[in-house]
């Protein structure tokens, strides 16, 4: 399983049950796809 966030996108690589699974974990955690984005794009900053 791969999840790569780039500027305007998110990007699952993975089996389907795989990338199922891991949207349902994410949607517990995220209303909209812009919050998963910015929130990545924080992470990369903090590394």
């Amino acid at each position: 399983m791969k999840i790569v966030i780039g500027e305007n996108r998110v990007t699952l690589v993975g089996k389907a049950w795989e990338i199922r699974t891991k949207l349902k974990e994410y949607r517990r955690s995220y209303q909209t796809v812009q919050e998963w984005i910015n929130q990545g794009k924080e992470q990369q900053k903090n590394k």
